[in-house]
């Protein structure tokens, strides 16, 4: 590779280093793909600038870290408007897992695209996919868009309205492949690319599905992505059907499914996860579009993890 030097200057920069530093009058320098050195403007331009090949002046513009987007459906992209004013298992079983299901390899590939793309205008460097479909075409597009990306494949092998090309699959038939998937894409594209585990909701996974999740994302060690107590009737019939007394965290904490490596997404009706170290990814278009107001400063006050996501292109647009 052939070294290209840059120097980005006169910006107020912020910084993710352990001080947290703040330069009201900063410069960075880059080389190829890395930050080299970041100080304050007159000394970065007076120690770089004799063997750099571009001196860009920011006239005061501010320059933050990377975004990160912990909870996005990059396969979504393309059913922008598709499930507009219905409820939450309307839009899941009547059109947007229709819509999913048949999509191919090259839709898969074409949406992460168009969602990339919106990603970088908004300033996102890295993003948690929540669960979309052929994680083969995703990981093409994250590869060509220069993101960061934990991608995972949304597994499913029971309950209501799963379309019949999902609903032939067992558990160990859906824990096999995202073994296979994490195998083959897993640290790929320079190593930008992470493979997670993803378990789509509690109400369409069996207890076997969900025990040999936890155990191979430890196996593995990486990560799982789960849409964790969206509304109130996932509670309601965890409580029916697993016979616990408050619903889907109660239940997860039963069979120790609640870990440091958990990634809980909306998590509307849950009570707080800082004990087990449970991070939550809240994404408020979508809580105000669809599923309700999350207890985001009790959450905080208990000292839970709380970030920030999109969701998909039909649950956060008017």
């Amino acid at each position: 590779m052939n070294n290209s030097r840059s120097i980005l200057h006169n910006a107020l920069i912020v910084t993710m280093d352990d001080e947290s530093r703040v330069f009201r009058n900063g410069g960075i320098v880059v080389e190829n793909d890395r930050i080299v050195a970041i100080g304050q403007s007159e000394d970065i331009v007076r120690e770089f600038s004799s063997n750099s090949h571009e001196i860009i002046d920011l006239h005061g513009h501010f320059l933050p870290p990377g975004l990160i987007n912990t909870h996005v459906h990059t396969s979504q992209q393309l059913a922008r408007g598709i499930a507009d004013d219905v409820d939450l298992l309307t839009w899941l079983h009547h059109r947007i897992w229709q819509y999913e299901s048949n999509m191919t390899e090259e839709d898969s590939y074409i949406s992460t695209l168009l969602c990339g793309i919106e990603l970088i205008h908004s300033g996102v460097t890295c993003f948690a996919e929540a669960g979309g479909q052929h994680v083969s075409g995703m990981a093409k597009a994250v590869e060509l868009l220069g993101l960061r990306a934990c991608l995972t494949q949304p597994i499913m092998d029971s309950g209501d309205g799963l379309p019949s090309s999902w609903g032939m699959r067992t558990a160990d038939e859906c824990i096999q492949s995202q073994k296979e998937l994490h195998k083959k894409y897993h640290n790929t594209a320079d190593g930008r690319i992470r493979i997670w585990l993803g378990i789509r909701q509690i109400m369409n996974s069996t207890d076997r599905l969900l025990l040999q999740t936890r155990d191979t994302a430890k196996e593995l060690q990486t990560g799982i992505h789960m849409h964790v107590a969206e509304i109130p009737f996932e509670n309601h019939l965890v409580m029916q059907t697993r016979e616990v007394d408050h619903g889907t965290v109660t239940y997860l904490e039963k069979v120790e499914f609640l870990t440091s490596n958990l990634l809980a997404a909306h998590t509307v009706w849950i009570g707080y996860l800082s004990n087990c170290g449970v991070k939550v990814s809240h994404c408020p278009a979508a809580a105000m579009r669809m599923l309700g107001f999350a207890p985001i400063k009790e959450m905080l006050d208990a000292n839970v993890c709380v970030s920030l996501g999109t969701d998909g292109a039909p649950s956060n647009t008017e």
